[in-house]
């Protein structure tokens, strides 16, 4: 089983163009104008706190949600047409298996409810479960697995009827690292044979590993994408983060590390400087001022220090 994407004409051609995305529920804005484009055989990450509009995104992708404005087309296709949803693969965080059933009879239940025939459907359930590292389980009740079983048959069922597409919202949410592991190892199978792939996660390492690219997602809107690199560098250039830790941190540290152009993080001054040397002037600034350090060190610029860097606040705040 193979997924190579045909090059698009235009992006909005391409796997998924959203267009200004607007979705608010009462007084909250989930939506805030996203627009977004992904390239044929990339794995995009979406990356973000939980409730910053990730899922409602991926919602609104798979048609579950009718946005207020935009558009969403995949492949050319508004969303939750027949050809969109046909292109698409979803993997929703909650499971969406039956406990009842065989990991088989799992596979082959949504493989019919996407229209497979009898050849073509016990083609993909032997492909799914050998993809997924269940072959051996394939008649074991899913209320007997695992929770990182259960997972994996989640995404499973997702790739069933051979998409181009795939939607993962968060797919290893409270599995052990073991199973996490092998979850990636199944994306980067995916990948690896040309998938189209989004993934949300609001854990850095993911993004680091999986993604071609990444978009960051605040409050409904991307405020950054690019790649890891690029992200990096359009935030901090050439500059370098310092972390200052204060033996008595407090309100008073926190108004000399603000006025120092600098942000107080959880008992810690985060600084960026253009030059290491100019560590020295920090310490002595902090003396004078009667801030005691504990511990300096300097570090370059990673995600997480974009993050913080964009929004003023830690991921998973």
């Amino acid at each position: 089983m193979t997924f190579a994407q045909p090059a698009a004409t235009s992006s909005s051609l391409g796997p998924l163009c959203t267009e200004g995305l607007v979705k608010r529920f009462g007084d909250v804005t989930a939506l805030n104008g996203i627009t977004l484009n992904l390239n044929p055989g990339e794995c995009l990450g979406l990356l973000g706190p939980n409730g910053a509009g990730k899922s409602t995104l991926i919602r609104t992708v798979v048609g579950r949600v009718i946005p207020d404005a935009g558009t969403v087309l995949v492949f050319g296709r508004p969303a939750g047409s027949g050809g969109a949803r046909a292109a698409l693969g979803w993997v929703p965080q909650e499971l969406a298996i039956y406990p009842r059933l065989t990991c088989r009879e799992n596979l082959q239940t949504f493989g019919r409810y996407h229209g497979l025939g009898r050849a073509s459907l016990q083609s993909a359930v032997a492909h799914c479960l050998e993809w997924a590292a269940l072959a051996d389980r394939a008649g074991e009740r899913v209320s007997n697995l695992s929770g990182g079983m259960k997972r994996r048959l989640n995404m499973a069922v997702g790739l069933i009827h051979e998409p181009r597409l795939m939607l993962m919202d968060e797919p290893t949410v409270g599995v052990d690292p073991q199973s996490r592991n092998r979850i990636f190892e199944m994306i980067e199978t995916l990948h690896a044979k040309g998938m189209s792939i989004i993934y949300t996660t609001h854990y850095m390492e993911e993004a680091e590993r999986l993604c071609d690219r990444i978009a960051i997602v605040d409050h409904g809107r991307i405020i950054a994408q690019g790649t890891k690199d690029e992200l990096v560098r359009n935030a901090f250039a050439s500059r370098s983060e310092v972390i200052a830790h204060f033996r008595e941190p407090g309100v008073h540290v926190a108004v000399w590390v603000e006025k120092r152009g600098g942000r107080y993080v959880e008992g810690t001054g985060q600084f960026t400087l253009e030059r290491p040397a100019e560590i020295a002037t920090l310490i002595d600034a902090a003396a004078k001022a009667g801030h005691e350090l504990m511990d300096v060190s300097l570090r370059k610029p990673n995600l997480e220090s974009v993050f913080l860097h964009l929004t003023g606040r830690e991921l998973r705040e």
